[in-house]
């Protein structure tokens, strides 16, 4: 059994896992014959420049996505709460929400665009 601590939206959980094998197979036998094991997965894309100190604090996508609708523009002061913008992601339209109060000082993303987790999304000062 392994133990892992998962944080979801800010709260920790503790998981135990039972009957995983830690060995990857190197090969993948058929009813025509023995083929190689697919290619790992390509790398993911690089993280979004980090925000300048001053410039406020980054809010990031929490999951990959499409941008469905963007509630807020440059200038607007939003509360802890406020929906800042609309995330699609397997189906499922999720609403991105201030983590705090302030000024929403750059909007990074746009109305139909694909995101990927932790990429920033607006800043807020």
């Amino acid at each position: 059994m392994r133990i892992y601590n998962i944080k979801v939206n800010g709260k920790t959980f503790e998981v135990k896992v039972m009957g995983i094998t830690e060995v990857e197979p190197t090969e993948v036998k058929t009813v025509k014959g023995t083929v190689a094991a697919p290619a790992p997965a390509a790398a993911p894309a690089p993280a979004a420049a980090p925000v300048a100190a001053g410039e406020g604090k980054p809010v990031d996508a929490p999951m990959q996505g499409t941008i469905l609708d963007v509630k807020v523009k440059v200038g607007d002061m939003v509360k802890e709460g406020d929906v800042l913008l609309i995330l699609e992601a397997m189906k499922l339209e999720n609403e991105i929400k201030a983590p705090f109060g302030g000024k929403v000082v750059d909007i990074k993303v746009s109305k139909g665009q694909s995101v990927n987790a932790k990429e920033v999304l607006v800043v807020l000062g």
